[in-house]
């Protein structure tokens, strides 16, 4: 079996969201909430959130069987990019400066080894 998770609009570029999940794409579940919980990546938290969605996605589907969360794995983890929020700022000699803000899609997709 597998499920999905999706966290939308992270205040936070893709390229940043893709460092942390590199490290636990792939990774069992037990390992992946240690190192997202203690890691200070900024990125951790919302990843953390989604995997932890996953898992209870994945067990209310589950019901009926008894399974074991730490048997997950992380089969597919990937941050695409969301819509930028254009800003300004004052720059010298009554110019603007613009500021570029981008957010990003997270997916976290896990499976069960049986």
């Amino acid at each position: 079996m597998e499920a999905k998770s999706i966290s939308k609009y992270i205040k936070q570029s893709p390229k940043k969201v893709r460092i942390v999940l590199d490290k636990i794409r792939g990774k069992k579940v037990g390992f992946a909430l240690d190192y997202l919980h203690f890691s200070p990546l900024k990125a951790s938290y919302v990843t953390e959130k989604t995997v932890r969605s996953a898992v209870a996605n994945l067990m209310q589907s589950n019901e009926s069987a008894n399974v074991d969360p730490d048997s997950f794995t992380i089969k597919e983890a990937f941050a695409d990019g969301g819509p930028h929020l254009k800003r300004f700022r004052a720059a010298s000699m009554g110019r603007i400066s613009k500021l570029n803000k981008p957010t990003s899609h997270l997916t976290i997709v896990i499976s069960d080894d049986s």
